[in-house]
C-alpha cells in the first residue's frame, strides 16, 4: 500500500500521540495541526487523502474550517470528531458532506475503520464482490443445466441481473467478462427451453403469466372502485433498467409486489402491447377486431387502437370503472400530461403508455451520439436512469404519490444488444424487423432461429397460406445477403427486440403503494 497521507486537526493533538503512532505503524503518514488556520495552510501546501477534524477548537471552529476546506478542495474527505452530540452540529456537518462523524473519545480501531471505509471502500467491495460471484458462478452454471420451468428461469435471470449490477461498479473487468459469457450461455439454454415449451403454454392452465393474460391476472386484482390506480407501461423496458431506477421510485412509494412475466412472441410492440390491452393473442385480435389489427406487411400504425382494445377487454371482463388512456411519445406530450395530471385524481384507473425507452433504443441505431452514450448495457441503464430521474414521467409519479394513487409499472417487452448477424432470405413482402421475420419461402440458418412453420400453433396470424415466423435467438440479428457488410456494420451493437432472449421475454411487473 502506498503511504496514505492523513491530516489530523485538534487543538489537543499532543494527547492523541498513541493514536498517531498506531496509524504510522499501519503505514499511514500523519501530519498534525493544532488549529483550523494551521490546517488550511497545510492543505494549501500539500495534498492529503483524508482529514480528521476536531469540531470544538478555539479560533476557527471545526464547522468553519470544514466550510473553508470544502471551498478550497471539495472532494477531500473530512471526518468530523466531536465531544458534542448536539443534533444541529451533526446536521450541519452532514449537510456539508462530511465523509464520517465520530464522537469522542475515539479509539484507534474506530479511526482505522473510518480510514478503510473512506479510502479502501472501493477495493474492499471489489474484492468481496469478486469473491462472492466466483462462488456463485459455479452454482449458477450447475443450476442452468437443470432448469425445466419458467419459474426456474426467472430465478436464474434475477441472479444474473443482480450480479450484473453488483459487478458493474468494481475494478475487476475480468469478472464482468465472465458474467457476460455466462449470460450468453444462459440465453442458449433459455432458447432451447422456449422452443420446447412455448407452444404448450396456450393449452396449459399452469402456464406463466404472459402478455395477453397480464391485465386479467395481475392488474385487475389491484383495481378497486374509488381507489385511484396509475398504470404506467414503459415501452421496451428491461428488468435491469427497472432495477436501476427503482430506488428513485421507492423514495415515494413502497413496493408491495414485484413479478416477472413473459412477453409473447414476437417480442415486438404491435404484438406484445396490443396483447396486454386486448387480453387476446394476435390471431384472436385479427379475428375479433379486424378494424383495429394490422399485420406486418399492411400499411398504417400498428398500435393506434390500444384504448379500444382496453375498452373491449374491460367490457368482456364485466369491469365497470372510470378510466382513461394516454400515450406519450414526446417531451411536449409528457409535460402536458404532467401539467394536467390532477384532472385524473377521481379516476379508478389511469393508464399511461410512455414511449421514451423505445425511442432511445432506435436512436442508438440511427444517431452516433447515442451510440457513444449507450455503447454497453451499463451505459444504456445509466442513460435510462438519468432520463427517468429528470422526465415528466417522474413528475407524474410524484403527483400520483401525493394524490394517493396506487402505482403499477410494467412494460410490453425488453430488448437485447445484438452482436452477431445471421443471414436470411425472403421475398419483398417479408417483414422488416431484425429479430423476427414473417413471410413465405423464408431461407435461414436453422441453428440460429426458433421457427413457427404453422403460426396458428402459437396463436399468430398468417399473412397467407404458406406464411411462417422465425425468431432470432440470443444476440443474433437477421441480415440480408445484399449489401451484407454495410448492413452488419450499421446494426451490430444496437438494441433490438422481437426475438427470443431472457432480456426480451422475462420482463417486470411491479405494484407500489404511496408512502
Amino acid at each position: 500500500m502506498n503511504d496514505i497521507k492523513v491530516l489530523w486537526v485538534d487543538d489537543e493533538i499532543d494527547l492523541l500521540k498513541p493514536h498517531i503512532i498506531f496509524l504510522e505503524k499501519k503505514n499511514y503518514k500523519v501530519t498534525t495541526a493544532k488549529s483550523g488556520t494551521e490546517a488550511l495552510e497545510e492543505i494549501r501546501d500539500q495534498n492529503f487523502d483524508i482529514v480528521f477534524l476536531d469540531e470544538n477548537m478555539p479560533g476557527l471552529t471545526g464547522l468553519e474550517t470544514l466550510a473553508e476546506i470544502k471551498e478550497y478542495e471539495a472532494t477531500l474527505p473530512v471526518v468530523m470528531i466531536t465531544k458534542s452530540e448536539e443534533e444541529y452540529i451533526m446536521e450541519e456537518a452532514i449537510g456539508s458532506k462530511i465523509a464520517d462523524y465520530l464522537i469522542k473519545p475515539v479509539n484507534p480501531n474506530q479511526i482505522l475503520l473510518s480510514l478503510k471505509k473512506n479510502l479502501d471502500h472501493s477495493r474492499l467491495v471489489s474484492e468481496k464482490t469478486t469473491s462472492s460471484y466466483q462462488q456463485e458462478f459455479r452454482k449458477i452454471a450447475m443450476d442452468m443445466s437443470m432448469i425445466n420451468t419458467y419459474e426456474g428461469w426467472v430465478d436464474l435471470y434475477q441472479k444474473l441481473v443482480y450480479w450484473e449490477l453488483e459487478l458493474e461498479g468494481i475494478e475487476d473487468t475480468g469478472m464482468f467478462e465472465i458474467l457476460e459469457s455466462q449470460k450468453t450461455e444462459a440465453n442458449i439454454q433459455f432458447c432451447k427451453f422456449i422452443d420446447k415449451n412455448y407452444p404448450s403454454w396456450f393449452e396449459d392452465y399452469e402456464a406463466p403469466t404472459m402478455s395477453h393474460t397480464l391485465f386479467k391476472n395481475k392488474v385487475v386484482p389491484q383495481l378497486q372502485k374509488g381507489t385511484p390506480t396509475l398504470m404506467v407501461v414503459i415501452d421496451n423496458l428491461r428488468y435491469d433498467q427497472w432495477k436501476a431506477f427503482e430506488p428513485i421510485v421507492t423514495n415515494l412509494y413502497k413496493k408491495s409486489k414485484e413479478e416477472l412475466f413473459c412477453s409473447i412472441l414476437p417480442t415486438a410492440t404491435q404484438y406484445a402491447r396490443n396483447a396486454i390491452f386486448s387480453g387476446l393473442m394476435p390471431s384472436e385480435m385479427e379475428k375479433k377486431h379486424p378494424d383495429y389489427w394490422l399485420n406486418d406487411t399492411e400499411d398504417g400504425g400498428k398500435n393506434l387502437y390500444e384504448d379500444k382494445f382496453l375498452e373491449a377487454q374491460l367490457k368482456r371482463l364485466g369491469i365497470d370503472l372510470n378510466w382513461s388512456y394516454t400515450k406519450i411519445s414526446s417531451l411536449k406530450q409528457g409535460k402536458r400530461m404532467s401539467d394536467n395530471f390532477r384532472q385524473h385524481k377521481d379516476e379508478d384507473l389511469t393508464v399511461i403508455v410512455y414511449n421514451f425507452v423505445d425511442m432511445l433504443s432506435h436512436s442508438k441505431t440511427e444517431m452516433e451520439v447515442i451510440k457513444e452514450l449507450a455503447s454497453t448495457d451499463k451505459s444504456y441503464r445509466s442513460l435510462t436512469q438519468s432520463w427517468f430521474k429528470n422526465s415528466p414521467l417522474m413528475d407524474i409519479i410524484q403527483q400520483a404519490a401525493h394524490l394517493g394513487f396506487k402505482l403499477i409499472i410494467t412494460t410490453d417487452h425488453g430488448t437485447i444488444n445484438v452482436k452477431n448477424p445471421s443471414k436470411v432470405i425472403g421475398d419483398k413482402n417479408t417483414s422488416l424487423n431484425l429479430r423476427y421475420k414473417t413471410g413465405k419461402s423464408l431461407t435461414y440458418e436453422d441453428k440460429d432461429v426458433l421457427a413457427a412453420k404453422d403460426p396458428k400453433s402459437i396463436h399468430l396470424p398468417s399473412i397467407n397460406m404458406s406464411s411462417s415466423f422465425i425468431f432470432a435467438k440470443g444476440d443474433l440479428f437477421f441480415a440480408y445477403p445484399n449489401n451484407y457488410n454495410h448492413y452488419v456494420s450499421y446494426y451490430r451493437n444496437t438494441y433490438q427486440h422481437g426475438g427470443v432472449s431472457l432480456e426480451e421475454m422475462i420482463i417486470p411487473f411491479a405494484v407500489l403503494d404511496p408512502k
